[in-house]
């Protein structure tokens, strides 16, 4: 009796540990497939589109300073310090160059603005002309963004400050004073709200557009911050430094949620994909890498044959550009 009670009593914890597994597995599959991986991160690899490379760009004689897809994926813009702003078809990749001032920085939407030392001129897409010259800033500019509804500019520059524009009349419309060192990096949240930027003061400021104050100081790397940029849905902000780490913030609590490591040099750009799951970077260790948001892992590593200057990535998340300090653009796919 006591033998048949014992195995009785076997035969239900195996099934009930046989339950446990199966429910397990049937968690780990789901967590997989939503990009939710614990101790099995490597597996999240065949969930994750893998990139390759596709094509190296070599039109441009001197460093990429920024890179930029159009809103459609139809072309890319970038600028360097040759002197000339560039726009590729992405079907022909047919070239338009037409700039031959010095540039930092560009971006792409209704117009094309590209900042000439301490100007930020803009231009008219199809035809290449420029439309107007925006003049305030005391030193380099080296970032500028359009708000989503494309009626203000943002930029950041070497004269610590941050400046908004109105883009029908060019006016300046408010200075943001706080950082103590040059301005990196400046971008609208998607709601038009706030601002973040970054600075060689090694912090990130979060800014009210309205009052133009700032709602709070980020103190958390070491070294100067390259890149500061929101998430898609604006909760959250991604951060680079010459510190070798990216960081994530929390927009609302202010709080640093995660420290991603993988990089062996500076940092020199980083940026959410457009579904909000992954994260893009790229550094001066000649490496792309992605990172899983939700986890932190680093999901996979593009290697290039020369350092890297600046990412982005098209709104169907299918392409990475990427721009190297040796003049060339890389197109993964």
């Amino acid at each position: 009796m006591g033998n048949a009670n014992k195995k009785r009593m076997t035969i239900s914890q195996l099934v009930q540990n046989e339950v446990k597994l199966i429910i397990q597995n049937w968690i780990r599959i789901l967590n997989v497939k939503l990009g939710w991986i614990n101790d099995f991160d490597k597996v999240v690899v065949e969930y994750t589109k893998y990139f390759q490379l596709l094509k190296v760009l070599k039109w441009h004689h001197d460093a990429i300073t920024n890179i930029r897809f159009s809103a459609d994926c139809s072309k890319i813009v970038s600028t360097s310090y040759d002197n000339t702003a560039c726009i590729y078809d992405i079907l022909s990749w047919n070239k338009f160059k037409f700039s031959k001032d010095t540039l930092i920085g560009s971006t792409l939407q209704d117009f094309h603005q590209m900042e000439v030392l301490s100007t930020i001129q803009l231009w008219d897409v199809e035809s290449g002309q420029e439309l107007m010259k925006l003049k305030g800033h005391e030193g380099w500019i080296f970032d500028v963004n359009f708000s989503s509804d494309g009626k203000h500019i943002v930029s950041g520059s070497a004269d610590n400050t941050i400046r908004i524009w109105d883009v029908n009349n060019g006016k300046e419309i408010k200075q943001l004073i706080g950082h103590s060192n040059g301005v990196n990096s400046v971008q609208f949240s998607p709601d038009g709200q706030m601002i973040v930027s970054s600075s060689y003061d090694n912090t990130i400021g979060i800014w009210n557009v309205k009052t133009g104050k700032r709602l709070k100081q980020l103190t958390g790397h070491s070294d100067f911050v390259w890149r500061a940029r929101f998430s898609p849905n604006g909760r959250f902000i991604v951060s680079c430094s010459r510190d070798k780490t990216i960081q994530i913030w929390d927009v609302e609590s202010k709080e640093q949620l995660k420290i991603l490591k993988g990089h062996s040099s500076v940092i020199t750009d980083v940026q959410y994909f457009p579904d909000g799951q992954t994260i893009v970077s790229c550094s001066n260790d000649k490496t792309i890498c992605l990172w899983d948001v939700k986890t932190g892992y680093e999901i996979q590593k593009l290697k290039n044959a020369g350092m890297m200057s600046c990412v982005n990535v098209s709104s169907d998340c299918s392409t990475i550009m990427s721009g190297s300090w040796d003049g060339t653009i890389q197109i993964w796919r």
